[in-house]
């Protein structure tokens, strides 16, 4: 009888890599991962289950299966068993050698792309959590952090964070953003710490976004994908300054244009 695979993306408002799906057989009770940056920890393998709880870096646990390459089925210290994101941002396997499967005591393991990588977004986000409520002003002084306008902000979180200078306009940080590479116009396939970019507010309905080619509209705001469908960001004087939204059906869902990596 013939296994059915069935294919699936999930979305990254839990922060996952939209990478291609491979369907892997079920694990069981094979090694154990360790918590690297603090995750949900889910009822079942999709973003659209109940949270149990997030699991705190430095926990261990046990692997119990692995119906596919996104999510681990594991079981945590108090015995409950769950899933968790397979993403290497959040977990590390805890018993695999680092040397291509080989033991040696003379071995000297790499450092993680991946992990270095989040290392770094995790910077720009608790720089940028720093300002939370620092006032709104269009046009901010690029050399000052006593008010911010939305491309200010993030310019700010990436310099003081790791010395990297983006644009200073929105418009600008999008052009940076697509010369990298690895963008997408689907906000539930960005990563964590991935900018995002949006056209001007028409409404706050979805119908008042129909038939509008996104990829012909300017680009007039901008801010810093959190993961768990929530954006870092600053727009205007009335929100209170930097602040953090949920995306999920808000206008900041319909006026979404794309998003990637600045890194």
């Amino acid at each position: 009888m013939k296994k059915k695979v069935v294919t699936c993306i999930i979305a990254a408002s839990i922060g996952l890599s939209a990478i291609p799906f491979q369907a892997m057989a079920a694990t069981d009770g094979q090694g154990t991962l360790k918590v690297v940056n603090s995750v949900n920890f889910r009822t079942e393998p999709s973003v659209k289950n109940n949270q149990i709880r997030y699991l705190k870096p430095g926990e261990t646990l046990d692997i119990v299966g692995q119906p596919n390459s996104y999510w681990y089925k594991v079981k945590d210290q108090n015995g409950k068993i769950g899933y968790v994101s397979s993403s290497s941002k959040y977990v590390s396997a805890a018993n695999q050698p680092s040397n291509g499967g080989t033991s040696s005591a003379n071995a000297v393991s790499k450092p993680s792309t991946s992990t270095s990588s989040s290392a770094k977004v995790e910077k720009v986000i608790s720089t940028g959590m720093k300002y939370l409520g620092t006032p709104y002003e269009f046009g901010s002084n690029r050399n000052s952090t006593k008010t911010f306008d939305c491309s200010d902000f993030v310019r700010h979180a990436f310099k003081q964070a790791l010395g990297v200078t983006l644009p200073s306009d929105s418009r600008k940080q999008a052009d940076y953003v697509k010369k990298k590479g690895h963008t997408t116009t689907n906000w539930r396939n960005l990563k964590r710490g991935d900018l995002m970019f949006f056209m001007d507010y028409k409404g706050s309905s979805a119908s008042s976004y129909k038939g509008i080619n996104k990829s012909k509209q300017r680009i007039s705001h901008v801010g810093i994908y959190l993961g768990d469908g929530k954006i870092l960001h600053t727009y205007s004087v009335k929100s209170g300054g930097v602040r953090v939204d949920s995306i999920a059906g808000k206008h900041w869902e319909h006026r979404f244009v794309f998003g990637g990596s600045a890194l």
